[in-house]
């Protein structure tokens, strides 16, 4: 059963106030939870099957993208190829990856995983800058806006609402005695 609800908020110093459909907001955090989980999950599982691979010469490395795919004139240039052949920065891409896809699929721990999955996309959108903010923050796809803010803001609204709670491990979680008796923990999930 379909029941309409009232939101009332401030956004921006000004009060907004709409009716939303529960029924419909419960199934739309639930599929973006999982697409975005899945996004990112088989992101990360690519690259360590490729990484894990017998052969080392086809091993996965970020170090190909940081070293040649970086577009001339990025302001974070340097830092990016300081990164290049780093195994510590090749282990947080993939198993960052895939334990944030995983995590947002079974809705464990989301709220910690939509942050850190939103900090990953924001540092792959400053790899994509072409130029600093007096060039317009120029991308590939895009002027200031890409795939990766997309994702991070997507992720963002996935931690504010809570969503894995809905159809999700968070929301057993949160009913155990460990989580009841340390209330900060609910920081984490959601």
């Amino acid at each position: 059963m379909s029941t309409r609800d009232t939101l009332q908020t401030e956004i921006l110093g000004r009060g907004v106030e709409f009716e939303y459909s529960e029924h419909w907001v419960g199934y739309s955090m639930f599929l973006l939870r999982v697409v975005m989980g899945w996004v990112l999950f088989q992101g990360g599982v690519t690259k360590l099957v490729t990484y894990l691979d017998a052969d080392p010469s086809n091993n996965w490395t970020a170090a190909g993208f940081l070293q040649n795919a970086v577009p001339e004139g990025n302001p974070f240039m340097g830092l990016w190829s300081g990164m290049a052949g780093s195994p510590l920065i090749d282990a947080l891409n993939m198993w960052g990856l895939t334990l944030t896809g995983l995590a947002l699929i079974v809705g464990v721990l989301v709220r910690w995983s939509a942050f850190w999955g939103a900090i990953m996309m924001l540092f792959y959108w400053a790899a994509a800058l072409e130029g600093g903010l007096m060039a317009g923050l120029p991308l590939a796809h895009g002027w200031v806006v890409d795939d990766h803010i997309v994702y991070a803001v997507l992720l963002f609204g996935l931690g504010a609402f809570g969503a894995g709670r809905i159809l999700g491990v968070d929301s057993y979680l949160e009913d155990t005695s460990v989580v009841q008796n340390n209330p900060w923990l609910k920081y984490l999930l959601g």
